[in-house]
C-alpha cells in the first residue's frame, strides 16, 4: 500500500510541474523550499504540510489548493 493510499490524499505536484514546464528546482527557488521537502510531496510521502508552504506553491504554479492536493484512488 503506497503513502496516498495510507493518508487518503494524493499530491498532483509533478503534473502541475509538467503542464507548466517548471521543474522542482526551479519551484524550490520560488517558493524558498528545500529540494528534499518538495520532493518529500511530490512522492506523496509527506505527512502533513504548512499552510504557508501550500500557498507558496499554489501561488507560484498559478493553482487552487484542490488542484494541488486530492483524494487519493482506492
Amino acid at each position: 500500500m503506497g503513502d496516498a493510499e495510507l493518508t487518503g490524499v494524493h499530491c498532483r505536484l509533478d503534473e502541475l510541474l509538467a503542464e507548466r514546464g517548471m521543474t522542482l528546482t526551479r519551484l524550490s527557488e520560488e517558493v524558498g523550499v528545500s529540494l528534499v521537502n518538495l520532493s518529500v510531496l511530490k512522492n506523496d510521502r509527506a505527512k502533513a504540510i504548512r499552510f504557508s508552504t501550500l500557498i507558496a506553491i499554489c501561488e507560484a504554479l498559478d493553482c487552487a489548493i484542490g488542484e494541488l492536493l486530492v483524494r487519493a484512488e482506492r
